[in-house]
């Protein structure tokens, strides 16, 4: 949990520091950005493939390895004197953090009997929900009041505990020894590499080209089509795949994985447009929006080991059930917001979803895993976690796109109505043109600035239509995950289960 929650914490905790990252190294913001792209990019690489790293080297030499790697990539990080120096760093960063989370994942499902995989998956989830809820208000903190360089040198004596544990508590088991030194398949490597590195830099960029309105974006994603296309079918007839796709034949697991995706392209994509909404238009700073966002870390926090502990009693689809419900009733209620919102406007629905949260997150990943093999965790644990992080990725994409394709729309639809022939308008104009008259303004310049505030409040209000469009369209994708919850089966097994 430790290797985890420091891999999760990162990815959260740099975005608030963007615009110091940038003043600091004198470069854009937009130039900024590519810390974050870089490091999702090498991570996208590594976490398919970690299942292979971990049967080719060895589970606990391999997860030791990554979080030296991580913690001294995030020590040179904050040392970093340029921006490319920066970016290098991240990129090893990512791929090695990349290894954390399904590693960690595969020894908890593996060491504990199937009985017990709900408990364990509940209190290593903790570390998962709580990550996000401290990174962007420990982020906001340490940069207004120290560096953005201490956003890495945080990872410093987590990564210390870590690697001190898991070199006392770790084994592999024979089969992981077993296949060390398998043949390297570096042709699937290598189309892997170029198909998700493509597909995660248009995900993460699209919307700043204006997506296949650019020329460079076209030409990404044929080669990113072609590239995966080609590994698919790499990896379905060589004899030591890099990622044993046949996984993907048991129906239980193949459904797990779809949700997951779908479960990470509805909770990132709100995850990113919620902060934007409390900073744009109520104009929270970013430290007041980490603060805002604490409450869905708070309901996971208290709601999953109740999750854990009742999952050995009930059916862990009736709980999924109520976790996706609860999920898009949640989202239901940011959709219907308005400009005129308070604190506890965003308190209660954020600690709903929190609480609905836990009860999808443990469920799933309990159900999902249960008719897998232990020899074949390691590489269902890569694919389940890649496809939540590229289901993210896409969410995050959608909603942005949405959010200011629609807000233009709208304020097409709403600035129409705004007109010299509109008595309500006129009425407006006149009186924001009298109240700057009574500061001082002449007539001229205040019927100017009568016009540019009421043109503010129709991008506004246009924006605010957007947000609520979103969320709406993202509690749709909770209520559509309900009906394919049941084609899982329940987990039925009372021990372990090996592949022969």
């Amino acid at each position: 949990m430790f290797a985890t929650f420091m891999e999760v914490l990162d990815t959260t905790v740099v975005n608030v520091s963007l615009p110091h990252i940038a003043g600091s190294l004198s470069a854009s913001v937009d130039e900024a950005t590519w810390t974050l792209t870089s490091y999702l990019v090498a991570n996208a690489i590594v976490l398919p493939i970690t299942g292979w790293l971990a049967n080719y080297f060895g589970r606990k030499r391999l997860l030791i390895s990554a979080v030296i790697g991580f913690t001294t990539a995030s020590f040179l990080c904050g040392l970093a004197p340029s921006l490319s120096v920066l970016i290098l760093f991240r990129i090893i960063q990512g791929a090695t953090g990349g290894v954390l989370q399904p590693v960690s994942q595969a020894v908890l499902l593996e060491a504990f009997p199937p009985e017990d995989r709900g408990k364990a998956m509940a209190f290593w989830g903790l570390g998962i929900v709580v990550a996000p809820m401290l990174g962007p208000v420990i982020g906001g903190w340490l940069t207004d009041n120290y560096s953005w360089r201490w956003v890495f040198y945080i990872n410093i004596p987590v990564g210390i505990v870590s690697v001190v544990m898991s070199t006392f508590f770790l084994f592999d088991p024979p089969y992981i020894r077993r296949r060390i030194g398998e043949t390297v398949d570096y042709w699937g490597l290598g189309m892997l590499a170029v198909g998700i590195g493509t597909l995660q830099v248009i995900l993460d960029k699209g919307q700043e080209a204006d997506w296949f309105g650019s020329r460079w974006v076209v030409d990404f994603a044929i080669i990113s089509g072609m590239a995966l296309v080609a590994f698919i079918i790499r990896e379905l007839v060589a004899r030591h795949p890099v990622v044993d796709l046949r996984a993907l034949k048991k129906i239980t697991y193949a459904t797990g994985v779809f949700l997951m995706t779908m479960l990470g392209f509805g909770l990132y994509g709100a995850m990113v447009v919620l902060p934007i909404l409390l900073q744009t238009l109520l104009g929270y700073t970013s430290l007041d929006a980490g603060v805002a966002m604490f409450p869905r870390g708070l309901g996971s926090f208290l709601m999953m080991p109740i999750v854990g502990v009742i999952m050995s009693k009930v059916d862990s689809r009736k709980l999924l059930v109520v976790g996706c419900f609860g999920t898009a009733v949640s989202m239901y209620l940011l959709s219907v917001l308005n400009t005129n919102l308070g604190y506890w406007d965003i308190f209660w629905p954020q600690f709903l979803q929190g609480v609905a949260m836990a009860m999808v997150f443990v469920p799933l990943t309990t159900i999902t895993m249960d008719p897998i093999p232990l020899e074949g965790m390691g590489n269902a644990t890569s694919i389940f976690n890649l496809m939540r992080n590229v289901g993210g990725s896409v969410g995050i994409a959608t909603a942005t796109t949405l959010v200011a394709r629609a807000t233009q729309r709208n304020i097409n639809i709403l600035g129409a109505h705004v007109t010299p022939y509109s008595p309500v308008s006129q009425q407006m104009i006149d009186r924001l043109r009298a109240a700057f008259i009574s500061r001082g303004f002449g007539p001229v310049l205040a019927t100017r600035k009568a016009y540019a505030v009421l043109f503010g409040m129709v991008q506004q209000q246009s924006s605010m239509i957007s947000f609520n469009y979103v969320f709406a369209f993202m509690a749709l994708v909770f209520v559509g995950m309900i009906p394919l919850i049941f084609v899982m089966r329940r987990p039925h097994r009372r021990g372990p289960v090996s592949a022969h």
